[in-house]
């Protein structure tokens, strides 16, 4: 059986071999021998809201471990010491990772760099001696970092944010705030991104630099760690920069123009969470069918009525498009082609098939749905989440209205 006519070229259909043996080796045996420790928030996060020290370990042993088997910076560029894999790659394997672990297994999910938390296309611009003093523990899955854009007045407007670098001496002087900032409560290191000057910033001509700012730098701090969906602990946080001394071998590319990293990074985040929507979508529809085939009410099973299977199915033909779609917007971006209008289109479209998929899937389990050993309220609550992150559906709609008026009318 293949719904997909698209073969991935045979390195792709390697690495994505291999991931799943580690995941099957590596990560689910983690799983059920820290269950307990895993599966409870009330052990999973500290009482300031961060994970736990006994998490962040669990979590570092799968980043190494996925480092020393030679998955975990495969898309990371060859300059930085990747494998250089390209953005057809980065989409197969984390689909693979999202369809396999869905949100039981979360841990297949440090599996492989996020490019918002470790070795990345984003950081193929340090300089030789962030290579030499960084790179190293963070290419070994020892150390991670965060990426911080937004700001609490500049979300998908990213070119309006306020943080400021100054210059002194050779060096800058770094203040202001971020928001929404992902793995920042844990990370060891911050790619920042601060207007550098305020003129061509305000012109939307650059004027943004990049900074790699080891997050215990005196005047970093993280003001509060962000809860949501009302859980006890989180994943982001606000943070604040008061003075931070930011010398000249922390910028990330050139001077001014960090902007095109940071769009660098929001558009690998876009593939990663198409392939986060397709592949937890899979894994969740999967668990619907199989579970309609053994409820049963009024002495049948629940898979003979079509209100139990007719969403599951509409669900499943906007998976499909979504995988197609992502598929064919990945091999776009390998020919090193903008393709922004198709990825706009790929991520707001896959993230919304992704929550409706799992909203329908929940709904088929009944109550059983909302149970916390079903894991389906977590995938709900992070696929909500992704239809703001990375470009919220709005600011995606109008790139795609904007780039049509303009002549880009090819579907």
């Amino acid at each position: 059986m293949g719904a997909i006519a698209y073969e991935y070229p045979e390195d792709v259909r390697a690495m994505r071999d291999g991931i799943e043996r580690f995941l099957r080796a590596e990560v689910i045996p983690r799983h059920e021998r820290h269950q307990d420790l895993l599966d409870d928030d009330r052990k999973l996060y500290a009482d300031d809201g961060r994970f736990s020290p006994a998490v962040l370990a669990v979590i570092r042993e799968i980043r190494m471990a996925s480092a020393a088997a030679g998955y975990y910076a495969m898309c990371a560029p060859s300059e930085i010491g990747g494998q250089g894999m390209g953005h057809v790659a980065w989409f197969g394997v984390w689909e693979k990772i999202f369809h396999l672990c869905g949100y039981k297994h979360w841990l297949g999910h440090y599996a492989v760099s996020h490019w918002a938390m470790g070795p990345s296309p984003v950081l193929e611009k340090m300089t030789e001696e962030a290579k030499r003093l960084i790179l190293p523990d963070m290419m070994a899955g020892r150390t991670s970092m965060c990426f911080g854009l937004s700001e609490p007045g500049a979300g998908s407007d990213a070119a309006r944010i306020k943080t400021r670098a100054t210059a002194d001496g050779k060096g800058w002087r770094l203040s202001g705030n971020k928001i929404w900032t992902t793995n920042s409560p844990h990370a060891e290191f911050c790619i920042v991104f601060a207007v550098t000057d305020a003129e061509r910033a305000s012109q939307r001509k650059g004027g943004i630099s990049a900074f790699l700012v080891p997050t215990d730098a005196p005047g970093f701090k993280i003001e509060r760690i962000i809860k949501m969906w009302g859980s006890p602990g989180g994943d982001e946080a606000l943070l604040h920069f008061d003075e931070v001394r930011i010398e000249p071998y922390q910028l990330v590319g050139e001077l001014h123009r960090g902007f095109a990293t940071a769009m660098l990074g929001v558009n690998l985040g876009r593939i990663y969470n198409s392939a986060r929507a397709v592949g937890v979508s899979r894994w969740a529809l999967e668990m619907g069918f199989d579970y309609s085939k053994v409820r049963h009410a009024f002495d049948r099973p629940i898979a003979d009525y079509q209100g139990v299977t007719f969403p599951l199915a509409e669900a499943a033909m906007q998976i499909h498009a979504a995988h197609l779609m992502s598929l064919n917007v990945s091999q776009l971006l390998d020919r090193g082609l903008a393709a922004r209008k198709e990825l706009s289109m790929t991520k707001a479209f896959a993230v919304q098939a992704g929550a409706r998929a799992l909203d329908a899937v929940m709904q088929v389990h009944g109550a059983m749905g909302m149970t916390n050993e079903l894991n389906l309220t977590e995938a709900y609550v992070s696929m909500r989440k992704v239809n703001i992150a990375d470009g919220s559906n709005e600011i995606l709609r109008r790139a795609i209205a904007q780039a049509m008026l303009a002549g880009d009318v090819d579907l």
